[in-house]
């Protein structure tokens, strides 16, 4: 396991796992934390070997809030600075969509605020039972505002404006329910539960794996015509590819 500063980056076979790794600050999000996510995330999608991306945190939350120091100087920071810090974090969710491998949320604990933003802009989520979620930026007279273009893609327009304008928090089951989270498993067996379940991209083909992700986020909010469109030039790639090929072959051989 090798240290990038404030997080850390393993690899188990053809599984990544990148850990936020300040507990003592609750894994809160700060300018380097940011940077060294980018790097981690770009390492795993230059690793052919890997075949999917696990993000957690170390200790008992993924992600509660920003860092107090940096919300300090955001505050007396000037309007060019605070829109290239902006920018910073608008570049590390749409790296999330960007890179060739499913990227899986683990999340333990309380992910609020960017924590929850960090967990939904990725591909896919999972929650311990006792998991918390929430955006409570509006408390502090904040706006969730980059990490509403996430969730308004994960649930109706009435639920996201009651999560974004309340500040509430809301437990992994009602998450899941409200399309934020994928799966809910028990805290005892949550480790080997995320385990399995991201080594289930180990048995599927790689190069279908990204196309279809590539194609998911690049077809949203294209009108019908248009997302058929780019689907059938998707459907030409994948059949040119070496897995559909051999696949092909492997389904013919059965016959």
């Amino acid at each position: 396991m090798t240290e990038i500063k404030t997080v850390l980056y393993s690899v188990d076979g053809a599984i990544a796992r990148i850990t936020l790794n300040r507990p003592q600050k609750k894994n809160a999000l700060n300018d380097e934390m940011i940077q060294d996510l980018k790097r981690s995330l770009h390492q795993a999608n230059e690793d052919e070997n890997l075949r999917a991306v696990i993000i957690t945190g170390a200790g008992s939350d993924v992600c509660t809030r920003a860092d107090l120091s940096a919300m300090k100087r955001i505050s007396q920071a000037a309007v060019s600075e605070n829109a290239d810090d902006a920018r910073s974090l608008m570049e590390l969710f749409t790296l999330f969509r960007e890179i060739k491998l499913p990227v899986i949320a683990a999340v333990k604990g309380r992910a609020l605020a960017g924590g929850c933003g960090l967990a939904s802009a990725c591909d896919l989520v999972l929650a311990t039972t006792s998991a918390r979620f929430g955006y409570p930026e509006v408390k502090i007279g904040f706006v969730p505002a980059m990490v509403m273009a996430i969730l308004r893609r994960n649930t109706s327009e009435k639920r996201a404006f009651e999560l974004l304008t309340r500040g509430a928090e809301i437990g992994a089951e009602e998450a899941r329910q409200l399309g934020l989270v994928n799966q809910v498993f028990s805290d005892d067996q949550f480790d080997a539960e995320v385990i399995a379940y991201a080594r289930v991209f180990e048995k599927l083909s790689k190069s279908a794996v990204a196309l279809t992700k590539t194609l998911l986020y690049q077809t949203d909010g294209m009108a019908f015509g248009d997302a058929l469109e780019t689907g059938a030039d998707a459907n030409v790639i994948a059949r040119m590819t070496e897995d559909s090929q051999k696949g092909i072959a492997r389904f013919l051989a059965k016959d």
